[in-house]
């Protein structure tokens, strides 16, 4: 599955591929109930892909009842977990046999490099649902120790229909991360992709049914967010909304659940994640790659980015050198040519966010290292790599989210001044901590205001460590993990008097 192809192989494939571009409702590619819809556009030629269905209130309606239907007859949520199991390992391994056409079509959405598409997101993907799936039959159920004469049991139970509002920038992670949990805990699931990226999740849902999970457990609402991700938010008969995305729409699910049922909100938010190198860091190539690594990936466009680079002054002139070195690494062109490792900005909208910001930098002062301007390729919408120097924390680049290549550079009297800055934000999602000394790591780590610490790495762990963030990156719960199927049940206490 990982081994790439040619750049004229992937074209070839593109130029073949049936596109999926209506709702999946009960089991069924079906339109729009009132018929609209929308375009896909390539963002790295600036053509539109096709027009999807554009669902509304209406189909969210329609969508939660099929769902809430299936879920009540128990076609899923009650099958013995070991075939739920069953259907969602070989959900997984569908995936795993169509990967190359999927990947193809999130490079085309997305404007993702088919490098990245190849080599990270359906592995990832594919071993997500593998994993979760692997643990619907392992979990076990609870008793109090309550004496002879008393039973307590502790048990969980699906919550029934489940909404997941995901982002543009990993659509198949992203949909894997809810999904995986969420089925394989007995739930009914609607997912409302981005409006960017919505072809890839439905042809998930239509490999979903082949595997075997009934019709209506899984159903795909593609769309704006005020007509389908507010609908799901303030519906009835949704019992949770899981969201990954920016931190103010976080705020609005949090309205949502007032105004209707209390619904569960679990919120994964926006971050402005630091690279903190301590006095003694060693093996600066090692960390100058890491860095280069976490910024860029994905064009940038990841919550986890490592956009404040806070460096002791001890270090900072020659690790900034080694830093403009592997930026080198770091080419960007055709999403579809996997020689290189960056692909096209998702929409005109992000592209120029993405370029006011780096004005801003320039207005306020900070000295631009690399880059700082688009690149001329087709109508694609590309930026180059682009670095910042002499920043200071009250500068905007230094404060606000950019979800784009742009990082900078910030310099730390001593290593408790570092901590110090890399804590001075809203966020705190992610943190990368680069010392050769034990304590400190431990010390350190333990101090960063982030969810996920990684230490002389870049990494957000992997599928057995919990991921979400402190502050305004998260909030009330965790994807991955064992915790993550904590969100999708609910706890009942099985109170009997055994006494005679």
């Amino acid at each position: 599955m990982t081994d790439l192809l040619t750049k004229q192989q992937y074209q070839a494939l593109a130029d073949e591929l049936t596109l999926p571009v209506k709702a999946f409702i009960n089991g069924e590619f079906v339109d729009a109930v009132d018929g609209n819809t929308m375009p896909s556009i390539n963002p790295a030629t600036g053509q539109v892909l096709a027009e999807i269905a554009a669902c509304n209130r209406k189909d969210v309606d329609i969508a939660v009842a099929n769902a809430k239907a299936v879920f009540e007859r128990g076609d899923w949520a009650n099958l013995h977990p070991s075939d739920r199991k069953k259907a969602i390992l070989r959900f997984a391994q569908l995936i795993e046999e169509n990967a190359t056409e999927l990947a193809v079509m999130e490079a085309l959405e997305a404007g993702k490099p088919i490098h990245e598409c190849v080599k990270t997101d359906l592995p990832e993907t594919v071993h997500c649902l593998q994993w979760h799936g692997e643990a619907t039959d392992k979990l076990y159920q609870q008793l109090s120790p309550s004496g002879d004469d008393k039973l307590g049991m502790i048990v969980r139970e699906p919550l029934g229909v489940v909404g997941c509002v995901l982002p543009w920038n990993f659509p198949l992670m992203m949909a894997a991360w809810k999904l995986g949990p969420a089925l394989a805990c007995g739930n009914s699931v609607i997912i409302k992709p981005a409006e960017s990226t919505s072809m890839t999740t439905l042809r998930l849902a239509e490999l979903a049914l082949e595997a075997g999970i009934p019709a209506g457990v899984f159903n795909v609402l593609p769309g704006l967010g005020p007509d389908v991700g507010e609908p799901l938010g303030l519906h009835p008969d949704v019992q949770i909304v899981a969201f990954t995305g920016s931190t103010n729409t976080g705020k609005r699910f949090l309205e949502y659940s007032a105004k209707s049922n209390l619904k569960r909100i679990v919120l994964e938010c926006g971050g402005k994640s630091p690279s903190v190198v301590l006095s003694d860091a060693e093996n600066l190539d090692s960390v100058a790659e890491n860095i280069a690594a976490a910024a860029l990936w994905n064009m940038g466009q990841n919550c986890t980015a490592n956009s404040r680079i806070i460096i002791h002054k001890a270090l900072k002139a020659e690790l900034t050198g080694k830093i403009i070195e592997k930026m080198a690494d770091w080419q960007t062109g055709d999403p579809l040519d996997p020689q290189f490792m960056l692909g096209a900005i998702i929409n005109r909208g992000q592209y120029d966010k993405i370029l006011t910001y780096i004005e801003t930098g320039i207005t306020e002062g900070a000295t631009l290292l690399m880059g700082g301007a688009p690149i001329k390729l087709n109508d694609g919408l590309f930026i180059a790599p682009t670095l910042f120097d002499q920043v200071t924390p009250e500068m905007t680049i230094a404060v606000e989210e950019i979800f784009g290549p742009v990082f900078c550079l910030m310099e730390a009297e001593s290593d408790d001044h570092a901590l110090e800055l890399a804590n001075q934000s809203c966020y705190g999602l992610q943190a990368s901590l680069y010392t050769a000394n034990v304590k400190k790591a431990h010390r350190y780590a333990r101090k960063l205001q982030a969810g996920t610490v990684s230490v002389n790495c870049f990494s957000e762990g992997d599928i057995s460590t919990p991921f979400g963030g402190f502050k305004q990156s998260g909030f009330g719960g965790r994807d991955n993990s064992l915790q993550a199927h904590d969100q999708y049940s609910e706890v009942k206490t099985v109170w009997l008097d055994l006494a005679d």
